[in-house]
Order: C-alpha cells, then sequence, then structure tokens
C-alpha cells in the first residue's frame, strides 16, 4: 500500500464487509529471506497489502518512481486497533509469549479504552504455521470471533501462517507485526524517537544484540546494490 491512508481505507473497507485479509510489513531482512526461500516468497505473494517496515524500502521505493510511506509494524498495532474498536471489530493476539501477551493487552486497554480482546494465544516453542498446531489456533480463532489477529511469530513464520488464515480463516484479517507486541508489553525497548528520526534504528538494535543483528544487516546491506540497480531499472523502464 503506498500510503497510510490508503491502508486504512483499504482495512476499514474490509473490516465493513466482514472480509479477512493478510498484512506483511516489508524490510531488507525479508528480501534476504525471500531470495533464500520460495515458501518465503510464495507466502508474501499471497499478502493482501504490503508496507514498507524500513527506510530502505523507502529510499528504494522513492528511487524506482514508485514512493511509498514508512508504516512500521510496530507502529501499527494501537492505530488498528483503534480501527477495530470503532469499527465494531474484536481483537485477537498471537505470537510471543502468554506473559507477554497478557501484558500487551493491558496496555492495550489502557491506550484504547473499549478494544475488545477476545483471545490471546502464545504457540509453543516448536510452532510450525503448516502444522496442526497452525490448524488449531486457526480453528480457535474462528471460533473467537475476531476479525483482526496480531501476528508476533517473527518472518517467516507469521507471514507463512497469515497465507494459510486466508484460507482457513477467511472473515480474519491477519497483521504480522513482528515485536510490536514485546514493546507494548516492556519485554523490548524501541531505540528513542529521535533515533528513529535520523534512521539510525538499525545501529540502535546492532549495539544492543550485536550477536542476533551484526549477521542480519550484513546480508541486508548485501543485497542491497542489486535492490538499488532493480529500482534504477524499474524507473528508467
Amino acid at each position: 500500500m503506498p500510503t497510510r491512508d490508503h491502508l486504512f481505507a483499504a482495512i476499514r473497507d474490509r473490516f465493513a464487509g466482514g472480509q479477512g485479509f493478510a498484512l506483511a510489513t516489508i524490510n531488507l531482512d525479508h528480501i534476504v529471506k525471500m531470495r533464500r526461500s520460495g515458501d518465503f516468497l510464495d507466502a508474501y505473494c499471497r499478502q493482501d497489502m504490503v508496507v514498507a517496515d524500513g527506510n530502505p524500502i523507502v529510499w528504494l521505493s522513492r528511487l524506482a518512481g514508485d514512493p511509498v510511506d514508512l508504516i512500521p509494524g510496530s507502529e501499527l498495532v494501537v492505530p488498528l486497533c483503534e480501527l477495530a474498536r470503532d469499527c465494531g471489530v474484536s481483537v485477537a493476539l498471537v505470537g510471543s509469549t502468554q506473559d507477554a501477551l497478557e501484558r500487551a493487552g493491558r496496555a492495550l486497554g489502557e491506550q484504547v479504552p473499549g478494544v475488545d480482546i477476545v483471545l490471546r494465544h502464545a504457540p509453543s516453542g516448536v510452532f510450525d504455521p503448516g502444522g496442526s498446531e497452525a490448524g488449531a489456533i486457526l480453528a480457535e480463532l474462528n471460533a473467537s470471533g475476531a476479525g483482526l489477529c496480531f501476528l508476533a511469530l517473527g518472518a517467516p513464520k507469521q507471514e507463512a501462517f497469515a497465507a494459510r488464515g486466508r484460507r482457513d480463516a477467511p472473515t480474519v484479517g491477519f497483521a504480522s507485526i513482528g515485536a510490536g507486541l514485546d514493546f507494548l508489553a516492556g519485554r523490548q525497548v524501541r531505540a528513542p524517537r529521535w533515533v528513529r528520526a535520523i534512521a539510525m534504528e538499525w545501529l540502535w538494535r546492532t549495539v544492543q544484540s550485536p550477536a542476533r543483528m551484526l549477521p542480519r544487516y550484513a546480508a541486508c546491506f548485501a543485497v542491497l546494490p542489486g535492490q538499488v540497480f532493480a529500482a534504477l531499472r524499474k524507473r528508467v523502464g
């Protein structure tokens, strides 16, 4: 979706029609994963809406002559809950840990008075989006009446689960938001606003967790030249 307004208008229409959707938030790490996994690429192709979760995606879109807004998944949770409340749609939280979901649910109740959270489910440590546990969660979602489900399962599990959910829970809107619920629960801390404003959140995260983030960002930087070339080719073409 090119802009935040386009995204929320599309979701509002889905809510009004009782239609589900799958929303993914793309960044360079996801591009790396898609290059390595045909299954992940297929799951992305089955998303109804994709927004830019990182500044490099926004810069590449401008370079390609097709600009999009920066819409981080972690910043969608509260606004989407407000939209769901206003549309009379109930909410489910899936992912992370049960304690984090309880804390995130309380935070959402304080920040979005009137939001109706009908399900909180933390999958097992061996969760497989194609397995029986995932099928049971989808059945639970259908029974709960939730119209919006936040997925905090990490990529590629959350996108694969959302793609399956479009078939098995067609009235549920799935929003893959990564660490968004952990931020609300206080289990992870986002970079200060000024760090985000100068597009240095990646450096903040690297300092916080170098062993995990250094290999990830090295892979992201490795694919960047090819993405720049592809964006320029699209602009010229």
